[in-house]
């Protein structure tokens, strides 16, 4: 289960490898690797992308 750390600007999120989105896989969202977690960077002007493009 995915951690969501809502910030200013955005949320962080932290997750494990098979719970990562296509998106984050291929690093066209800000991504950091520590040890087995992976620390993903949403912005409020990505997210907000990411959700128009689902609703085609």
């Amino acid at each position: 289960m995915a951690l969501r750390i809502r910030l200013p600007g955005g949320t962080m999120k932290i997750k494990t490898y098979r719970e990562l989105r296509s998106r984050e896989r291929d690093r066209r969202v800000p991504v950091w690797k520590m040890g087995s977690m992976y620390f993903v960077w949403w912005s409020n002007k990505e997210a907000a992308t990411s959700e128009r493009s689902q609703d085609r």
